[in-house]
């Protein structure tokens, strides 16, 4: 402070703001070693192509939410104690918000700076081991097991059929009737229904596994998306005035019906619902699977039965048959039209 005044530390110091706003480090340039943006940059423009969309939001969420003070850091700056210490911290963030235990969050961005730590290493070994190196160090996160009872599901589908806002309404029975996953429904176009046929198609794109999933529709969700087409010529089955176009979270409904019922579920609980009454239906193990766009594995046999719509029409509808039994759905039959109550 004796050799230069505050007025021109000031200036000298501009450019190295503007380039840590860039991402760029002068520690990184001396030491020869990328900064953490630089590595997600790179990773993404080499293997963006191969992640669903949600994915690489979730990679970049994660890293400017949680390692945010690292992303201008040279990686080779970063310890296996920087890591174990950050770990636990992000735990305690997320906790201290009241969302969870933010054990699984604390995981989840530790296992995205390995993956990036593994592809800067491709690129210069001389980075030495990878500092994520928790081992008995993580988080122990039990699998969920929330789903609707069977004996709950009566009253539950009552308060779905009596929801205000419609959009809601159908959106929710279509994840119950399908086992869709949240994103796959919520961005789900008319181009992706097919009438003629009676069946609905997930793009690749849009799915967990990046496999398409062809589903045949059964009575329940048919007569449901009838209704729905009826209504007008929006790009989405359900729109919403967000950002997307489309419905992205039906929490407020979920709310109105746990106010309702007493049953507090998420989104994904109804997947869990579908799975184990599907299970419960005598169909093939290779039917669920498929209806649920599950890995058969790498088995022979599994590579070589190809589930078709058509060929899982059957089985997706005594699944639907089922959870209309147990909810408490009765059917009138007159002429063509048969309404549900």
């Amino acid at each position: 402070c004796d050799l230069i005044s505050c007025e021109k530390a000031r200036e000298k110091a501009k450019p190295e703001l503007a380039r840590l706003v860039l991402g760029i480090d002068t520690k990184a340039a001396t030491t020869g070693s990328p900064t953490l943006a630089a590595v997600l940059k790179d990773y993404l423009a080499a293997r963006g192509s191969n992640l669903a969309p949600r994915t690489v939001l979730a990679y970049g969420d994660l890293t400017k939410l949680h390692l945010d003070g690292w992303l201008t850091k040279p990686i080779n700056l970063i310890t296996a104690e920087m890591v174990e210490i950050k770990h636990r911290a992000i735990a305690d963030d997320v906790a201290e918000a009241g969302r969870s235990s933010g054990h699984t969050t604390a995981n989840a961005v530790m296992r995205v700076l390995r993956l990036l730590w593994n592809h800067a290493l491709e690129k210069q070994p001389s980075l030495g081991p990878n500092p994520v190196r928790l081992r008995k160090r993580w988080f122990n996160v039990e699998r969920r097991t929330g789903m609707v009872q069977s004996e709950q599901l009566p009253a539950f589908y009552q308060a779905i059929t009596q929801l205000p806002n419609p959009v809601h309404r159908d959106y929710l029975l279509l994840l119950l009737f399908t086992g869709l996953r949240r994103r796959e429904a919520a961005s789900l176009t008319w181009q992706d229904v097919d009438f003629v046929k009676r069946e609905i198609h997930i793009p690749a794109l849009v799915t967990k596994a990046g496999r398409k999933l062809d589903l045949p529709m059964t009575d329940i969700i048919h007569g449901m998306l009838v209704a729905r087409r009826a209504l007008g010529d929006a790009t989405f089955v359900f729109p919403s005035n967000s950002r997307s176009g489309h419905l992205e979270e039906p929490n407020f409904a979920l709310t109105i019906i746990a106010a309702a019922t007493g049953i507090k579920i998420s989104v994904h609980d109804l997947r869990r619902t579908f799975i184990t009454t599907a299970e419960s239906c005598d169909i093939s193990l290779m039917s669920l699977m498929a209806l649920v766009n599950h890995s058969t594995g790498k088995s022979v046999t599994g590579g070589y039965v190809m589930m078709s719509a058509e060929r899982l029409r059957e089985p997706a509808q005594k699944v639907a048959d089922r959870l209309k039994q147990l909810c408490g759905i009765e059917a009138e039959t007159s002429g063509n039209v048969q309404r549900l109550r």
